[in-house]
């Protein structure tokens, strides 16, 4: 089962820095996510999701090359290719992997003007190594949700306020 894991930060970057380091450390197979989202609210009090994997691109390709596959049987393989990116890319942008976007939209709304939060959906982790890992966000961010357990939520706060830091408001 995977765990769920929302960490507010004050800036954009920040959490984009924050997605960047879990995925490095994911290259390193420290940390194995099913899904990492940066939340954005804008000034203006819209939410933004970034994706780390565009479905809708993804769709496009795969249905491209499957249509044009489709197509060479029929001999026209770009009628083919054109109508499988169609396809595949809207059946892309109706596919929802990972971290459900209305959740993920209601969290956003909670956030501060200008305000992000990475979502993160770990499938397994080595938590001290990833812990260690954080270290440079320490007093950057804190925990706005998980389902983690108590104990193992609490080494993540800790992690983000070490060094005498105190969490983001």
């Amino acid at each position: 089962m995977s765990d769920l894991v929302i960490i507010a930060f004050d800036t954009e970057a920040t959490a984009f820095e924050a997605r960047a380091a879990l995925v490095k450390m994911q290259q390193e197979y420290l940390i194995e996510m099913e899904d990492a989202v940066v939340i954005t609210r804008k000034d203006d009090g819209t939410v933004q999701l970034h994706q780390a994997v565009n479905m809708t691109a993804v769709g496009a390709t795969g249905g491209g090359i499957w249509g044009g596959l489709i197509g060479l049987l029929f001999l026209n393989p770009l009628l083919g290719a054109a109508v499988g990116a169609g396809a595949g890319a809207l059946s892309g942008w109706m596919t929802d992997v990972g971290i459900n976007d209305d959740f993920l939209k209601q969290t956003g709304q909670s956030l501060p003007q200008g305000g992000a939060a990475l979502g993160i959906l770990i499938r397994k982790m080595t938590a001290d190594k990833v812990l260690a890992g954080l270290d440079a966000f320490a007093g950057k961010g804190r925990v706005l949700r998980t389902s983690l357990s108590a104990e193992q939520e609490q080494k993540l706060s800790e992690a983000l306020t070490r060094h005498g830091a105190t969490p983001t408001a």
